[in-house]
Protein backbone atom coordinates (compact mmCIF):
# COMPACT_ATOMS: atom_id res chain seq x y z
CA UNK A 1 0.00 0.00 0.00
CA UNK A 2 1.45 3.39 -0.93
CA UNK A 3 1.60 6.32 1.46
CA UNK A 4 -1.44 7.81 -0.25
CA UNK A 5 -3.51 4.70 0.42
CA UNK A 6 -3.73 3.72 -3.24
CA UNK A 7 -2.76 0.14 -4.08
CA UNK A 8 -0.01 -0.65 -6.50
CA UNK A 9 -0.22 -3.73 -8.70
CA UNK A 10 1.68 -6.99 -9.02
CA UNK A 11 1.04 -7.24 -12.76
CA UNK A 12 3.86 -7.17 -15.29
CA UNK A 13 4.34 -5.03 -18.34
CA UNK A 14 5.38 -7.12 -21.33
CA UNK A 15 7.36 -5.03 -23.78
CA UNK A 16 7.97 -5.81 -27.42
CA UNK A 17 11.41 -7.18 -26.58
CA UNK A 18 9.66 -9.78 -24.37
CA UNK A 19 11.26 -8.40 -21.24
CA UNK A 20 9.02 -7.85 -18.27
CA UNK A 21 8.99 -4.88 -15.94
CA UNK A 22 6.80 -3.83 -13.06
CA UNK A 23 4.43 -0.95 -13.82
CA UNK A 24 5.06 2.38 -12.20
CA UNK A 25 3.90 2.55 -8.59
CA UNK A 26 0.74 4.62 -8.15
CA UNK A 27 1.85 7.24 -5.66
CA UNK A 28 -0.61 10.02 -6.48
CA UNK A 29 -3.87 10.12 -4.55
CA UNK A 30 -6.82 8.50 -6.31
CA UNK A 31 -8.47 11.88 -6.86
CA UNK A 32 -5.73 12.72 -9.33
CA UNK A 33 -7.14 10.37 -11.94
CA UNK A 34 -10.68 11.71 -11.95
CA UNK A 35 -10.18 15.41 -11.27
CA UNK A 36 -6.78 16.05 -12.84
CA UNK A 37 -6.76 13.65 -15.75
CA UNK A 38 -4.98 16.11 -18.01
CA UNK A 39 -1.98 16.10 -15.71
CA UNK A 40 -1.93 12.44 -14.70
CA UNK A 41 -4.01 10.67 -17.32
CA UNK A 42 -6.78 8.11 -16.80
CA UNK A 43 -6.44 4.46 -15.87
CA UNK A 44 -8.15 2.09 -18.29
CA UNK A 45 -9.11 -1.56 -17.86
CA UNK A 46 -9.80 -3.30 -21.17
CA UNK A 47 -11.31 -6.79 -21.02
CA UNK A 48 -11.13 -9.11 -24.05
CA UNK A 49 -8.66 -6.51 -25.35
CA UNK A 50 -7.69 -8.27 -28.58
CA UNK A 51 -5.27 -6.06 -30.51
CA UNK A 52 -6.15 -3.03 -28.35
CA UNK A 53 -8.50 -1.21 -30.72
CA UNK A 54 -9.70 0.66 -27.64
CA UNK A 55 -6.23 2.06 -27.11
CA UNK A 56 -6.12 3.36 -30.68
CA UNK A 57 -9.54 4.98 -30.17
CA UNK A 58 -8.40 6.70 -26.96
CA UNK A 59 -5.38 8.01 -28.84
CA UNK A 60 -7.57 9.37 -31.64
CA UNK A 61 -9.87 11.15 -29.18
CA UNK A 62 -6.83 12.64 -27.47
CA UNK A 63 -7.39 11.25 -23.97
CA UNK A 64 -4.23 10.97 -21.93
CA UNK A 65 -3.83 7.45 -20.55
CA UNK A 66 -1.74 6.84 -17.46
CA UNK A 67 -2.00 3.05 -17.28
CA UNK A 68 -3.77 0.72 -19.69
CA UNK A 69 -4.50 -2.74 -18.32
CA UNK A 70 -5.33 -5.34 -20.98
CA UNK A 71 -6.92 -8.71 -20.31
CA UNK A 72 -6.24 -10.95 -23.32
CA UNK A 73 -5.12 -14.54 -23.85
CA UNK A 74 -4.41 -14.86 -27.61
CA UNK A 75 -0.62 -14.77 -28.00
CA UNK A 76 -0.70 -13.20 -31.48
CA UNK A 77 -3.16 -10.50 -30.36
CA UNK A 78 -0.91 -9.65 -27.40
CA UNK A 79 2.14 -9.59 -29.68
CA UNK A 80 0.44 -7.07 -31.96
CA UNK A 81 -0.62 -4.87 -29.04
CA UNK A 82 2.84 -4.83 -27.46
CA UNK A 83 4.42 -3.99 -30.81
CA UNK A 84 2.21 -0.92 -31.15
CA UNK A 85 1.74 -0.01 -27.48
CA UNK A 86 4.73 -1.42 -25.57
CA UNK A 87 3.66 0.10 -22.25
CA UNK A 88 0.42 -1.89 -22.17
CA UNK A 89 0.07 -3.86 -18.94
CA UNK A 90 -1.02 -7.36 -19.92
CA UNK A 91 -2.92 -9.06 -17.08
CA UNK A 92 -4.02 -12.30 -18.74
CA UNK A 93 -7.14 -14.40 -18.28
CA UNK A 94 -10.19 -12.30 -17.34
CA UNK A 95 -11.37 -14.94 -14.87
CA UNK A 96 -8.20 -14.42 -12.85
CA UNK A 97 -8.28 -10.62 -12.77
CA UNK A 98 -9.23 -9.13 -9.41
CA UNK A 99 -10.30 -5.56 -8.88
CA UNK A 100 -8.46 -5.38 -5.59
CA UNK A 101 -5.15 -5.85 -7.44
CA UNK A 102 -5.74 -2.80 -9.62
CA UNK A 103 -5.36 0.91 -8.96
CA UNK A 104 -8.25 3.33 -9.38
CA UNK A 105 -9.89 2.55 -12.75
CA UNK A 106 -11.57 5.42 -14.57
CA UNK A 107 -12.75 3.63 -17.70
CA UNK A 108 -13.76 -0.01 -18.22
CA UNK A 109 -14.14 -1.18 -21.82
CA UNK A 110 -14.64 -4.52 -23.51
CA UNK A 111 -16.44 -6.59 -26.10
CA UNK A 112 -17.43 -9.88 -24.51
CA UNK A 113 -17.42 -12.99 -26.76
CA UNK A 114 -20.39 -13.04 -29.12
CA UNK A 115 -20.49 -16.64 -30.38
CA UNK A 116 -23.51 -17.61 -28.30
CA UNK A 117 -25.36 -14.42 -29.21
CA UNK A 118 -24.61 -14.08 -32.92
CA UNK A 119 -27.29 -14.86 -35.49
CA UNK A 120 -24.67 -17.07 -37.15
CA UNK A 121 -24.85 -19.49 -34.21
CA UNK A 122 -27.63 -21.94 -35.01
CA UNK A 123 -27.71 -23.28 -31.43
CA UNK A 124 -28.38 -19.82 -29.94
CA UNK A 125 -27.07 -20.68 -26.46
CA UNK A 126 -26.95 -16.99 -25.58
CA UNK A 127 -25.09 -16.25 -22.36
CA UNK A 128 -24.97 -19.97 -21.58
CA UNK A 129 -22.38 -20.41 -24.34
CA UNK A 130 -18.95 -21.42 -23.00
CA UNK A 131 -17.38 -18.16 -24.23
CA UNK A 132 -20.30 -15.74 -24.14
CA UNK A 133 -20.85 -16.43 -20.45
CA UNK A 134 -17.64 -14.46 -19.86
CA UNK A 135 -19.95 -11.44 -19.95
CA UNK A 136 -20.47 -12.15 -16.25
CA UNK A 137 -16.74 -11.57 -15.67
CA UNK A 138 -17.20 -8.11 -17.16
CA UNK A 139 -20.08 -7.53 -14.73
CA UNK A 140 -18.01 -8.79 -11.81
CA UNK A 141 -15.14 -6.45 -12.58
CA UNK A 142 -17.50 -3.54 -13.25
CA UNK A 143 -18.78 -3.99 -9.71
CA UNK A 144 -15.29 -4.43 -8.27
CA UNK A 145 -13.49 -1.48 -9.91
CA UNK A 146 -16.45 0.95 -10.06
CA UNK A 147 -15.16 3.10 -12.93
CA UNK A 148 -16.55 6.50 -13.79
CA UNK A 149 -17.45 5.24 -17.26
CA UNK A 150 -17.96 1.83 -18.84
CA UNK A 151 -18.48 0.60 -22.40
CA UNK A 152 -19.51 -2.88 -23.52
CA UNK A 153 -19.92 -4.01 -27.13
CA UNK A 154 -21.64 -7.06 -28.54
CA UNK A 155 -23.42 -8.17 -31.66
CA UNK A 156 -27.06 -8.18 -32.64
CA UNK A 157 -28.67 -11.60 -32.33
CA UNK A 158 -30.05 -13.55 -29.39
CA UNK A 159 -32.89 -11.40 -28.02
CA UNK A 160 -32.90 -12.97 -24.56
CA UNK A 161 -29.17 -12.37 -24.12
CA UNK A 162 -29.53 -8.75 -25.23
CA UNK A 163 -32.31 -8.20 -22.69
CA UNK A 164 -30.29 -9.80 -19.88
CA UNK A 165 -27.26 -7.63 -20.66
CA UNK A 166 -29.45 -4.52 -20.75
CA UNK A 167 -31.15 -5.33 -17.46
CA UNK A 168 -27.86 -6.22 -15.77
CA UNK A 169 -25.99 -3.09 -16.86
CA UNK A 170 -28.96 -0.81 -16.29
CA UNK A 171 -28.56 1.08 -19.58
CA UNK A 172 -30.20 0.62 -22.96
CA UNK A 173 -27.87 -0.33 -25.82
CA UNK A 174 -27.12 2.07 -28.64
CA UNK A 175 -27.22 0.34 -32.02
CA UNK A 176 -24.57 1.73 -34.37
CA UNK A 177 -23.58 0.36 -37.75
CA UNK A 178 -19.92 0.69 -38.70
CA UNK A 179 -21.02 1.51 -42.23
CA UNK A 180 -21.44 5.12 -41.09
CA UNK A 181 -17.68 5.56 -40.61
CA UNK A 182 -16.26 2.81 -42.83
CA UNK A 183 -16.94 0.68 -45.89
CA UNK A 184 -18.12 -2.27 -43.79
CA UNK A 185 -21.67 -3.26 -42.87
CA UNK A 186 -21.28 -4.11 -39.16
CA UNK A 187 -24.26 -3.43 -36.86
CA UNK A 188 -23.38 -3.66 -33.17
CA UNK A 189 -24.86 -2.85 -29.77
CA UNK A 190 -22.99 -0.58 -27.37
CA UNK A 191 -23.94 -0.33 -23.71
CA UNK A 192 -22.44 2.67 -21.90
CA UNK A 193 -23.08 5.14 -19.12
CA UNK A 194 -21.32 7.86 -21.12
CA UNK A 195 -24.14 10.39 -21.56
CA UNK A 196 -25.44 11.94 -24.75
CA UNK A 197 -23.96 9.57 -27.32
CA UNK A 198 -25.51 10.20 -30.74
CA UNK A 199 -25.25 8.42 -34.08
CA UNK A 200 -22.08 9.31 -36.00
CA UNK A 201 -22.37 11.32 -39.19
CA UNK A 202 -22.24 9.18 -42.32
CA UNK A 203 -18.80 9.70 -43.87
CA UNK A 204 -19.95 8.23 -47.18
CA UNK A 205 -17.02 5.81 -47.41
CA UNK A 206 -17.47 3.01 -49.93
CA UNK A 207 -15.49 -0.07 -50.88
CA UNK A 208 -14.10 1.91 -53.82
CA UNK A 209 -12.14 3.84 -51.19
CA UNK A 210 -10.77 0.62 -49.69
CA UNK A 211 -10.23 -2.13 -52.23
CA UNK A 212 -6.96 -2.16 -54.18
CA UNK A 213 -7.19 -5.76 -55.47
CA UNK A 214 -3.77 -6.65 -54.05
CA UNK A 215 -4.86 -9.65 -52.01
CA UNK A 216 -3.80 -13.26 -52.41
CA UNK A 217 -5.34 -15.24 -55.25
CA UNK A 218 -8.25 -17.43 -54.20
CA UNK A 219 -7.40 -21.12 -54.33
CA UNK A 220 -8.77 -23.31 -57.11
CA UNK A 221 -11.25 -25.04 -54.81
CA UNK A 222 -12.84 -21.72 -53.83
CA UNK A 223 -12.95 -20.51 -57.43
CA UNK A 224 -14.61 -23.75 -58.53
CA UNK A 225 -17.27 -23.29 -55.88
CA UNK A 226 -17.80 -19.58 -56.58
CA UNK A 227 -18.42 -20.33 -60.25
CA UNK A 228 -20.67 -23.33 -59.53
CA UNK A 229 -24.45 -23.16 -59.27
CA UNK A 230 -24.18 -23.48 -55.48
CA UNK A 231 -21.71 -20.59 -55.26
CA UNK A 232 -23.72 -18.39 -57.60
CA UNK A 233 -26.83 -19.03 -55.51
CA UNK A 234 -24.94 -18.06 -52.34
CA UNK A 235 -23.85 -14.83 -54.00
CA UNK A 236 -27.36 -14.15 -55.26
CA UNK A 237 -28.79 -14.65 -51.76
CA UNK A 238 -26.21 -12.30 -50.24
CA UNK A 239 -24.47 -14.92 -48.10
CA UNK A 240 -21.30 -14.65 -50.18
CA UNK A 241 -20.13 -11.30 -51.51
CA UNK A 242 -18.11 -10.71 -54.67
CA UNK A 243 -16.96 -7.12 -55.26
CA UNK A 244 -19.35 -5.86 -52.58
CA UNK A 245 -20.49 -2.26 -53.07
CA UNK A 246 -21.04 0.21 -51.50
CA UNK A 247 -20.24 -1.72 -48.31
CA UNK A 248 -18.48 -5.01 -47.63
CA UNK A 249 -20.01 -7.75 -45.57
CA UNK A 250 -19.18 -7.95 -41.88
CA UNK A 251 -15.68 -9.21 -41.11
CA UNK A 252 -15.56 -12.14 -38.69
CA UNK A 253 -12.72 -13.91 -36.90
CA UNK A 254 -11.10 -16.32 -39.36
CA UNK A 255 -13.76 -15.31 -41.87
CA UNK A 256 -11.42 -15.90 -44.78
CA UNK A 257 -11.50 -19.60 -43.93
CA UNK A 258 -15.24 -19.68 -44.45
CA UNK A 259 -16.62 -19.91 -47.96
CA UNK A 260 -19.34 -17.30 -47.64
CA UNK A 261 -17.11 -14.26 -47.19
CA UNK A 262 -15.92 -11.23 -49.17
CA UNK A 263 -14.12 -11.86 -52.46
CA UNK A 264 -12.78 -9.55 -55.12
CA UNK A 265 -13.01 -10.29 -58.84
CA UNK A 266 -11.06 -8.35 -61.45
CA UNK A 267 -10.03 -9.36 -64.97
CA UNK A 268 -11.43 -12.83 -64.32
CA UNK A 269 -9.26 -13.34 -61.22
CA UNK A 270 -10.72 -14.01 -57.76
CA UNK A 271 -8.83 -12.69 -54.75
CA UNK A 272 -9.16 -12.66 -50.98
CA UNK A 273 -9.14 -9.31 -49.21
CA UNK A 274 -5.62 -8.14 -48.46
CA UNK A 275 -4.39 -7.42 -44.94
CA UNK A 276 -4.39 -3.70 -45.69
CA UNK A 277 -7.96 -3.85 -47.00
CA UNK A 278 -9.28 -5.52 -43.85
CA UNK A 279 -7.38 -2.99 -41.70
CA UNK A 280 -9.12 -0.20 -43.61
CA UNK A 281 -12.54 -1.82 -43.16
CA UNK A 282 -12.05 -1.66 -39.38
CA UNK A 283 -10.52 1.85 -39.59
CA UNK A 284 -7.24 0.61 -38.14
CA UNK A 285 -4.00 2.42 -38.94
CA UNK A 286 -2.54 0.93 -42.11
CA UNK A 287 0.20 -1.50 -41.16
CA UNK A 288 -1.01 -1.88 -37.57
CA UNK A 289 -1.03 -5.69 -37.89
CA UNK A 290 2.05 -5.97 -40.11
CA UNK A 291 3.95 -8.15 -37.61
CA UNK A 292 1.20 -10.79 -37.83
CA UNK A 293 0.65 -13.39 -40.48
CA UNK A 294 -2.41 -12.98 -42.69
CA UNK A 295 -4.30 -15.67 -40.77
CA UNK A 296 -3.43 -14.11 -37.42
CA UNK A 297 -4.37 -10.62 -38.60
CA UNK A 298 -7.72 -11.70 -40.06
CA UNK A 299 -8.55 -13.52 -36.82
CA UNK A 300 -7.83 -10.47 -34.66
CA UNK A 301 -9.28 -7.83 -36.97
CA UNK A 302 -12.48 -9.78 -37.57
CA UNK A 303 -12.82 -10.23 -33.82
CA UNK A 304 -12.04 -6.60 -33.07
CA UNK A 305 -13.70 -3.21 -33.02
CA UNK A 306 -14.25 -0.59 -35.69
CA UNK A 307 -11.89 1.95 -34.14
CA UNK A 308 -13.68 5.08 -35.33
CA UNK A 309 -16.97 3.91 -33.76
CA UNK A 310 -15.27 3.48 -30.38
CA UNK A 311 -13.56 6.86 -30.74
CA UNK A 312 -16.92 8.44 -31.58
CA UNK A 313 -18.51 7.06 -28.40
CA UNK A 314 -15.57 7.88 -26.13
CA UNK A 315 -15.46 11.51 -27.25
CA UNK A 316 -18.67 12.10 -25.26
CA UNK A 317 -16.90 11.21 -22.01
CA UNK A 318 -16.21 14.26 -19.86
CA UNK A 319 -13.15 14.40 -17.63
CA UNK A 320 -12.73 17.35 -15.32
CA UNK A 321 -9.74 19.59 -15.83
CA UNK A 322 -7.19 20.53 -13.21
CA UNK A 323 -7.79 23.96 -11.71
Amino acid sequence: MSSSGLKTTNFQIMTNDNKQHKPLDSTEPAIAYSTCYRQYGINVLSLFDGISCGQIALERVGFKVRQYFASEIKPHAIRCTQHNFPNTIQIGDVTKVKGEDLPKIDLLIGGSPCKGISRLNKNQEGLEHSESKLFWEYVRLLEEVKPKYFLLENTHGNKEATEIITETLGVKPISINSKLVSAQNRPRYYWTNIPGVKQPTDKGITTNDVFDYSGQLADECRVSWLTSESGKKSVSNGYTRVNPYPKSGCLTANGHKKWNENYLLKDGVYRYLSQTEIEKLQTLPIGYTKILSYDEAYDCIGDGWTVDIIAHILKYAVWQYCL
